[in-house]
This record gives structure tokens, sequence and C-alpha cells, in this order.
């Protein structure tokens, strides 16, 4: 936006583990050093979905011999770090020559592209045999409640392994633990892990208004989102430097570098395949500079005739009717169930007396919502009424914390989820204001969760070992957490924010090298709030083998 400017280290247990179950829980994460990036001739990562098996896949060299030595009794080291596992005796599983991944229906590209990464090969039938790995959707095998399509058992057992959840996307995070697992310590120990997210939205928003990102780099980011369990990728596309996808309805608003429909249809399948969901962000009524520079006579002005950058006149009825015109246009192109509406940094509201400022305003105010309205309540009127059209088109609304306004005449619908990032701006809100409200918050603390460009306004890159030792959900401002309970049935969950204020002061391969350990730490946080033990530089270094 415009001025947004840890788990006791378990013992592996050596030599032969006794009969009976050891329970541990734990919270394991990887990073590599800080700074670390894009590695050079690669992909940005060996992520997921870049290759697929054919049924006489590749065999690795050596792995012969090394399955004949038993893996490591203990917990499978992976980022997230899994929550729960039951050490079992036996000699645990690793690939070997010849084994398959078991997989059919909608599981199908699920084993393929798990067998094109382990160099096995791919059978769509059983039975399952020493040395396969079979994925099963299985209603029940992963808990109940809301989170439980993304909650996954896996179990090695009988020189076999058993990958099972309620849903696709968690048989699909049971696949990256056991892909970790391998490039971790070789294999999976035998036993039973038993994980599931704590927050059900965890990801990254991505300013590409300000600063053109390729579809390439972005799909290479759905990867490395995928691969931490990441499960959101928000654009933001929007703004007063920019707008960033090809439109049918109103061409003359797109900036020259884009992306093509074709290229967002492209993005967004890839991201379903990786069980990402991809949301629009189409912000007002502020940061539409590039929408008013092809529509001069949308231009907010104060008393004196100065425009206000950025925003529109929320009196004028074209104004609505050109927001809603790309709204309904986007909505198809996004198939998932948000749309975030921005609402945030409307300058009308950052004047110390935004009547007098915006006497048209605060005249419509009255008009529309009666003699006691003010400027912010035709600003609540508008999300509202952008929530009420996006709801039309099947879609939930989330909006910035700063658009909700307290004591006005107009208050903005319950279910429009408040997207909080800061307590610095004028008149902004605790969150806890927001839970008392019974507001469901979802997490961009600017402290902590804040890529911003060229490090203006006294912005600071943020660290992955800040975040992964000092962050959580509850930490919403600030470097507190909120006082009240902030569980996920009111916190959400997060994102890691990139914004582009100051577009050349990094390169796309700069920012993927910059957000790479913030993003792993944040994946972290969100899959198990608890405070890791782990520590920093172990799960620094187990990023580097994981990922």
């Amino acid at each position: 936006m415009g001025l947004r400017l840890r788990t006791k280290r378990a013992s592996a247990v050596r030599g032969t583990v006794c009969a009976g179950v050891l329970l541990v829980t734990m919270t394991l994460m990887g990073c590599p050093r800080e700074g670390g990036g894009e590695r050079p001739g690669q992909d940005d990562s060996r992520s997921p979905g870049a290759s697929s098996a054919s049924p006489s896949a590749p065999s690795s060299p050596g792995r012969q011999s090394a399955a004949q030595a038993p893996v490591p009794a203990g917990v499978p080291r992976a980022i997230p770090a899994v929550r729960s596992a039951e050490a079992a005796p036996g000699p645990g599983w690793r690939p070997v020559d010849g084994a398959r991944v078991i997989a059919s229906g909608p599981l199908a590209d699920e084993g393929r592209r798990l067998a094109g990464e382990l160099h096995l090969q791919y059978a769509a039938a059983g039975p399952a045999r020493s040395g396969d790995v079979e994925l099963a959707q299985r209603p029940g095998s992963s808990g109940s409640g809301p989170l439980a399509a993304e909650g996954y058992e896996l179990t090695a057992r009988d020189g076999k392994v058993l990958v099972a959840s309620a849903g696709e996307p968690g048989v699909f995070y049971g696949t990256r633990t056991l892909l970790q697992a391998v490039r971790s310590g070789g294999g999976l120990p035998e036993g039973v892990v038993r994980d599931a997210p704590d927050r059900a939205q965890r990801g990254l928003h991505l300013d590409i208004a300000r600063k053109h990102f390729t579809a390439g780099w972005i799909e290479a980011r759905l990867r490395e989102l995928s691969a931490l369990k990441l499960n959101q990728l928000a654009l933001h596309f929007s703004d007063d430097q920019g707008f960033r996808i090809e439109s049918d309805s109103h061409p003359e608003i797109v900036s020259k570098q884009h992306l093509t429909k074709a290229e967002v249809r492209r993005i967004v399948a890839l991201a379903e395949s990786l069980h990402v969901t991809v949301i629009p962000e189409l912000d007002s009524p502020g940061h539409l500079g590039a929408v008013i520079a092809a529509h001069p006579t949308l231009q907010l002005r104060d008393a004196s005739g100065t425009a206000a950058r950025g925003a529109i006149d929320i009196a004028n009825a074209d104004s609505a009717r050109i927001v809603d015109d790309l709204l309904r246009e986007y909505a198809p192109l996004f198939p998932g169930p948000y749309f975030h509406l921005g609402a945030d940094e409307y300058r009308a509201l950052m004047a110390k007396n935004p009547e007098a400022s915006y006497p048209r305003l605060a005249a419509r105010a009255k008009e529309k919502y009666g003699a006691r309205a003010r400027v912010q309540d035709l600003a609540t009127g508008w999300l509202n009424d952008r929530a009420a059209f996006v709801r039309t088109l099947g879609k939930k609304a989330k909006a910035w914390n700063d658009g909700f306004f307290p004591g006005g005449v107009v208050t903005a619908k319950k279910d429009i989820e408040v997207e909080y990032w800061t307590g610095k701006e004028i008149g902004a809100r605790a969150p806890q204001d927001y839970l008392n409200e019974g507001r469901t918050l979802v997490n961009l603390n600017d402290e902590y969760l804040y890529y911003v460009l060229g490090e203006p306004n006294q912005f600071t890159y943020p660290t992955g070992q800040r975040i992964y030792e000092q962050w959580s959900p509850a930490v919403l401002r600030g470097t507190a957490p909120v006082p009240a309970p902030a569980g996920p049935d009111r916190v959400a969950g997060g994102r890691l924010a990139v914004w582009c204020d100051r577009a050349a002061a990094q390169t796309p391969q700069q920012v993927a090298a910059g957000i790479r350990l913030p993003l792993a730490a944040t994946a972290q946080r969100l899959w198990d709030a608890r405070r890791p033990t782990l520590p920093w530089r172990d799960f620094a270094s187990l990023d580097a083998r994981v990922r």
C-alpha cells in the first residue's frame, strides 16, 4: 500500500527401538542462510510440480546400497515441522529402485508428481508391495473439523509408506513431508506422523502493480509456497504506478507491462494443482492512480481543487461503475473464494478534518446516510457496496484494517475479513477492537511481515530469524500479542507481504532471495503457532537441505 512503504531437538533413537510407542510432539523448521536465494542455472527451488514420472523413471545412483541401512528412528525433519509423530520399531522406508507410487482418480497427478521427484515408478493401482508409497483419500484419516482436508497421516510400516488424508490438499502436504524427509534424512522413520495446520490461511501477498513480475517468476513463487505448505497467493494488481492485468472492459487503464489473461489462467491453474488459492486485490477507493490517469474526471479533489493522490471521488457515480465493471470482469478469472477490496489509505480520511477538506464528500454522506453522517460513513458505505457486489459474484470480501471506522452511522459488514497490517496510520485502531467486535482477522503485521522495496518510511527488510523467534499469529500489531484469545477461529492466519514502493530497489531475483527465509519462518509459525524449539541456525541449515 502507499505507506507500506524452535522444538527441543529430539535425539535420534539409534539401534533397536524397544517395543512400544514413543510419542514425540515437535516443531521443526528450516531455512538456509539469510540472503540465500535462487540457485544459478536452476528453477529457484527444488519444488513440486517441476517434474513428472514415466512408468520407467530413472533410478538414483547408489540407492540400492543406501536402502540396506535403516532410517534413524525419530521425527522426520521437514519445514514446516511435523506437529506429532509416533516412533515404532522397524527400519523405516527409503526410496529403492523398482518401487512405485500408487495413486488413482483425483490423486493421480499427486502420484505422478511424487514419483518424478523421488525417481520412482508410477502405478494407478495396487496392491502396495514392499518399497511402495500409496496415496489415499480416506474420510476420518486426518481428524475432523475445518482443517481436516489439510491434515494428513503418514505411515511407514512393513517397508511401505501410506499417505492418507480426508482431502486432496492433505495428501499433497503428506507427500511434501515425505519428500523433505528423504532430502533431510534419507528416508522416513518407522512409525506414524499425524500433522495438520494451526491456521487456515497461510501465504504471500505480492504487489505486482508497482513492479511488473513475469508469469514465470510468479509461478516459481507458487512452487515455493506449496513446498512450505502455504496455501494463498494474493496479487495486488492495481495502484497509482500501474494496472497489471489485461482488461477487456477497460483496456485504456492497463499498463504496457502486464499479465495477459492467458498468463493469469496459467498461474491460477498451476496454483490449483498445488493447492494454492490466488486472491485478487483491486484496491479502492484509494490506490487507483493508474485508473485515474485514463479517467481524470474520477479524480478526488479537496476544497481548494488540489488532487488527492490515487483517490477517486466516491461521490461521483461513475467511480462505482468503473470499479464494479472491473470486479465483474476479474471475478471469473480467479475461481477462489476471496476478492480483496483494499479500502486502505483513502486520502480524504487521512486529512485532519475530512468534512472541511472534502465538502463534496461530506454533503454526499449526509444526503445518503442522514444529517449525522460523515465522510467516513460514505467510505464505509462504499466498502459495503463493493462487498455486496462481489458477494453476488460468489466471493467473500477482504479489506485492510484502516478501511474500518468506529463511531459512524454506517458500520462495515461483519462478514468482511479484516486484513490487519498497521497501527501506524492516522486513527488506526488496535487489533483488539476488531476482535471485540467479533470480526475475523488475518495477520499481515507490518512490523514483521512487510518486505517493502527500498525500505522507505523506516521499513526494514524482515528477517526469517526475527519472524521465527518473535512473531506469532497473535502478534497482530507491533511486537506484543493481543491480550484476548487469538485462536484459529479469530485470527484465521497470515501472509508475508511484498510491497514495491521503490520498484527499482531490487530485481525480481533479489526479491526471491530476500523473501526465501522469511517465507519459511512464516510458514512454520502459521502451521504451528507454538514457539519453535529448534534453534534458528538449525532451522536455516535444514531449509538448505530440504528445498
